[in-house]
């Protein structure tokens, strides 16, 4: 749809007063803070300080683990941590209504393998344009380019609603971040999260809960191993099984957005550990993964399907859900914020926009579970997230 006069002006004077050159710059100072999970007070600091700079209001909001932890709808955590801190920015408006923005600070571990800039942190800029270092896309890109776009507003004396750049920590390992900063403030008439989406406007979200697995066994001698049971043995039937309830979640999805997708629902085991001793028959193995919720299931039915799986395949297996459960959630996708969040991505890029569902969890579900209509839409990049060369 094509604004009208009065609003394509106050988006020309907005624009106007946008710093391309800064905003670069602060996304390479803010790749270069290494915000890993569980220490982003540096990053939260960053963005309060250039907010202020922007000339909005911003603060740095400690947060009360205990209470936290203590809360029924606790979101789950992987990553130790002694606090945890937000970033909240406000830009003043007009009307009770406001907007939320929300981005998150946290990154994840630059992995083991070489980076081809050497530096996972370095923020450089290479011949084509391309800024690397992790959280680059996942997601300091979005978080900054909200930050200069309010600044940017504020700058040109255009006035809209209120609106709030809530810069969380804590999202990669369950949403903690998001959690404290709604349970602090949930009144707002929509939220924007500017994800890695290709633009795309995200109408659904699956989401994921995290499990660990034991498998017991009994220790023997390598020269006597028919005396022993390995439980590298015993779990391979669990490992199989696990691929099976794949392949069945995903023979018949039902949420239209997701049938779309390659792999609507993954299961991925991602660490196994077994044994002490090459010539040792095991006696216990480890197993942690991540398992999907798909959109309309609740967190408690996915984690039954998944143990009545491994049980099936080996009665004794433990099974303890450990860390981040991230819902799932979904918006209509005629949604007035859908429609006017698609028809602001298609009249930058000169093109349709899609509405789009997503196989990984967000902060999108905490705020859907807060009654706000929440979409995310974002730039591109999201094959590059948590990946080597992000």
């Amino acid at each position: 749809m094509d604004a009208d006069p009065a609003t394509a002006a106050r988006e020309a004077c907005a624009l106007a007063a946008l710093d391309r050159s800064a905003l670069l710059c602060d996304l390479q100072e803010l790749v270069r803070i290494q915000s890993v999970t569980g220490a982003e007070r540096g990053a939260a600091q960053f963005v309060v300080e250039r907010a202020r700079a922007l000339g909005l209001d911003a603060e740095i909001e400690e947060q009360d683990l205990a209470a936290l932890r203590a809360d029924p709808q606790h979101p789950g955590e992987e990553v130790a941590r002694t606090e945890l801190v937000n970033a909240r920015v406000r830009m003043a408006g007009a009307g009770q209504r406001r907007l939320a923005l929300c981005g998150h600070l946290d990154v994840v571990g630059p992995g083991a393998a070489a980076w081809t800039h050497d530096d996972p942190y370095s923020g450089v800029i290479d011949h084509a344009g391309r800024l690397f270092g992790r959280g680059s896309v996942d997601m300091k890109a979005g978080v900054v380019a909200a930050l200069h776009a309010l600044g940017a507003i504020a700058a040109a004396g255009v006035t809209t609603a209120p609106v709030d750049l809530l810069a969380v920590s804590s999202e990669e390992d369950g949403g903690l971040g998001a959690f404290a900063a709604l349970r602090r403030d949930a009144d707002y008439a929509a939220c924007v999260i500017p994800e890695p989406t290709s633009f795309d406007v995200v109408c659904a979200q699956a989401g994921a809960v995290t499990f660990k697995g034991i498998v017991r066994g009994r220790g023997a001698h390598a020269a006597h191993r028919k005396q022993g049971v390995s439980a590298i043995d015993r779990y391979i039937p669990i490992h199989q099984a696990l691929a099976d309830h794949e392949d069945a979640m995903n023979a018949a999805v039902e949420h239209p957005l997701m049938r779309k997708l390659d792999l609507p629902y993954p299961v991925l085991v991602g660490r196994i550990a077994a044994g002490t001793w090459s010539s040792q028959v095991p006696d216990l193995l480890e197993f942690e993964g991540r398992a999907p919720v798909r959109v309309g299931e609740s967190v408690s039915a996915a984690r039954e399907a998944l143990e009545q799986v491994v049980r099936a395949a080996c009665p004794d297996a433990e099974l303890s859900w450990t860390g981040g459960a991230f819902a799932s959630c979904q918006i209509d996708p005629a949604d007035p914020l859908v429609e006017v969040t698609a028809a602001a991505a298609a009249a930058e890029l000169g093109r349709d926009v899609g509405r789009v569902g997503v196989p990984w969890g967000a902060d999108m579900r905490l705020f859907a579970a807060a009654g706000i209509p929440t979409v995310m839409c974002g730039p591109s990049g999201i094959e590059r997230a948590h990946a080597t060369d992000e």
